[in-house]
């Protein structure tokens, strides 16, 4: 059966609110969660912004976001959505709408992989109108159809295609252990300390910024834009293919890091490792991108970008207006180390890269059973496969 969201759900507008004041040390009681804190139907809260009470209460006058509500966002980027879990205190801000889900006839869970599934976001995506930045309106969100099966068929494959997201779950929390382990081993080489005047060197013996790239040789190079930097982890999670205009360039071992507020304070940062060999990348021009020098582990830069003390250093040589500050490659150059010992820094470069090439294959088996939930999913709703089929699938995937 086909029926609208509007028919579905109980839609709560957005939060008429553009910024939310952090809450201090102690105050946090709720998060604010706007477009950049959505990916594969989950929260992420390691750059939401922290609210008190008092702020929270004000943004939640409206209605307060409870478990099994669904929170879908409207602008920059359309429909993304996220399913809220137990305990997750949020408020919303501007762009996203709160879906109530009826749940006499439809199940929270099947809701979101339907809203999630290809066919969904091609509609949303058609729908949203809008010169400069697409915008979806609220009578556009009400009117779309999904199709809707009786209540036990929506939990069997909810139930289904949930063993893939738990799969997909415990790779991320895997690849986030293997990081906090490596990131031991960085502190371990003396590059996080405040070095001796005298012992220190300038980061540049190790790392170069916005080393000279040759031009992509494709028609079509990669793209990486900053929504898909992480936060928190290595892993670029996606990429486009377009003509080669401007933008930064780098490639395989470079690191990307963001240096325009608020990216820089939030860590954006990635790792390349995605491309061919030999391949040329391009990216946003709000990237600094950070090489090592011959003979020093490419995962180097990377993890001195996470490191706490390079980011204070950077962030410090921010300049520009309020809300468009950013930090040039020179600036952020400008940095002495200790010089790492030469028989530790080969060890963590061997440690570093065994872990980098799991990680990676991590990052390739999550696409992999993403692309797989989203075939089955068209496939489960309109009755071309039964759901003990589509079980087998999975088992086999997991």
């Amino acid at each position: 059966m086909r029926r609208t969201l509007g028919e579905l759900c109980t839609l709560i507008v957005d939060s008429e609110h553009k910024t939310a004041p952090a809450a201090r040390p102690g105050e946090e009681y709720g998060y604010s969660i706007g477009t950049p804190h959505i990916r594969s139907g989950r929260l992420l809260f390691d750059s939401a912004i922290p609210v008190d009470r008092d702020t929270y209460a004000s943004w939640t006058a409206r209605a307060t976001p409870r478990e099994h509500d669904l929170i879908l966002t409207r602008e920059a980027p359309v429909g993304q959505v996220a399913r809220i879990g137990p305990s997750q205190r949020v408020c919303l801000r501007q762009r996203t709408v709160l879906l109530r889900p009826n749940l006499d006839i439809v199940d929270p869970k099947y809701l979101l992989y339907c809203l999630m599934a290809p066919t969904a976001q091609e509609v949303m995506h058609s729908k949203a109108s809008g010169s400069t930045v697409p915008h979806l309106n609220i009578k556009e969100v009400r009117n779309l159809h999904l199709e809707v099966p009786p209540l036990t068929s929506q939990k069997a494959t909810a139930e289904a295609l949930g063993a893939l997201d738990d799969k997909i779950s415990a790779n991320e929390q895997l690849s986030t252990t293997h990081e906090l382990l490596l990131q031991c081993k960085f502190v371990q080489l003396g590059l996080s300390e405040e070095p001796e005047p005298s012992a220190g060197i300038p980061v540049t013996d190790l790392i170069r910024f916005n080393p000279m790239t040759g031009r992509p040789t494709s028609e079509n190079p990669i793209y990486v834009d900053m929504a898909a930097l992480s936060t928190s982890r290595a892993s670029v999670t996606s990429w486009t293919r377009r003509a080669p205009k401007s933008g930064t360039r780098f490639r395989n071992g470079d690191t990307l890091l963001a240096r325009i507020t608020p990216c820089l304070e939030n860590g954006k940062t990635g790792y390349v490792d995605f491309m061919e060999p030999g391949e040329i990348g391009l990216g946003s021009t709000e990237f600094i991108v950070m090489r090592t020098v011959a003979d020093v582990p490419c995962e180097l830069a990377y993890f001195l970008a996470r490191d706490a003390r390079f980011r204070e250093h950077a962030m410090r040589n921010m300049i520009g207006s309020s809300g468009r500050q950013r930090v040039s490659a020179a600036d952020a150059s400008n940095y002495i180390v200790n010089a790492p010992d030469p028989h530790r820094l080969s060890a963590f470069g061997e440690e570093a890269a065994q872990a980098f090439t799991h990680l990676r294959s991590l990052e390739i088996e999550n696409r992999t059973l993403a692309e797989l939930r989203d075939t089955l999913l068209p496939q489960l709703v309109t009755g071309n496969i039964r759901v003990k089929d589509a079980e087998r699938i999975v088992e086999d995937a997991t």
